[in-house]
């Protein structure tokens, strides 16, 4: 297993379950620190003795909701020094809420997803950055979607958050050309998670035949690539990853097996 991110101060928001929480324990397994943020702290305590035992060299969890600039501010501001020294930020945290014709939809959702996808995204990098332009060195990894290369039907403020967060992101790797910072995007297509529990407030039967006849992503699969694309030797930046199951092609195209 690579050492190339022993003790090295991984950030990753949203990191409470799914795609964050197995981007947290792969991080693990190559010996990082882990600075973990989400709203719910106590699933992120939950997680601490795990990650240690997986190899961590230290975890830090902290409660913290990206949709408000004043909380990124205070979190970032009363972090012990040493953990201010980010090497990965992984700006993970996301959702998408209703699945419905954008003139039916509630405007509510719309706030939500563009509160946390594009403008808790937004806080978050630019709290960060500015320490790893200083120090020269870093890695931004986006988690972006399929659904912001191709809109869908009934999710289309969604998939604008997720255009959203592709042009924020080659537009920092634009603005950062010339350090040795390097920015990337990870965009699965179905990966099961809470995702769609999320999207349906709850409604477990719903969410369940999203996934029903068909083998999705697992997080640990993003978690590999994110892992991967971290551990390159530092003049190779991975500037975009699209995944999707085998069994889906874009957003419309999905084959069922009864």
């Amino acid at each position: 297993m690579s050492t190339a991110m022993k003790d090295k101060i991984v950030f990753i928001t949203g990191a409470s379950a799914g795609i964050g929480a197995a981007t947290a324990m792969e991080f693990a397994r190559h010996g990082a620190r882990l600075l973990l943020c989400a709203r719910r702290l106590e699933r992120l305590q939950s997680m601490e003795a795990e990650l240690r035992e997986a190899g961590a060299a230290d975890v830090l969890p902290v409660a913290l909701d990206v949709r408000y600039p004043g909380a990124v501010e205070r979190v970032w501001r009363d972090l012990p020094e040493p953990w201010r020294a980010v090497d990965v930020l992984v700006n993970n945290a996301g959702l998408s809420r209703g699945l419905s014709k954008f003139y039916l939809d509630d405007p509510e959702n719309w706030e939500e997803m563009i509160d946390t996808n594009v403008k808790g995204l937004l806080y978050v990098t630019r709290a960060v950055v500015p320490g790893m332009v200083e120090r020269d060195r870093g890695h931004i990894i986006n988690l972006g979607s399929i659904a912001g290369h191709m809109a869908y039907a009934n999710g289309s403020v969604y998939c604008a958050t997720k255009a959203a967060e592709r042009f924020i992101t080659d537009g920092l790797r634009i603005d950062l050309n010339g350090s040795a910072i390097r920015v990337t995007t990870v965009d699965p297509g179905m990966v099961q998670t809470e995702f769609s529990k999320v999207r349906f407030r709850g409604d477990e039967e719903r969410a369940a035949k999203t996934y029903q006849n068909v083998e999705p992503l697992q997080p640990e699969d993003i978690a590999d690539v994110i892992v991967w694309a971290a551990t390159r030797p530092r003049h190779v930046d991975i500037q975009s990853v699209v995944l999707t199951p085998t069994a889906q092609a874009n957003p419309f195209v999905l084959t069922r097996r009864s």
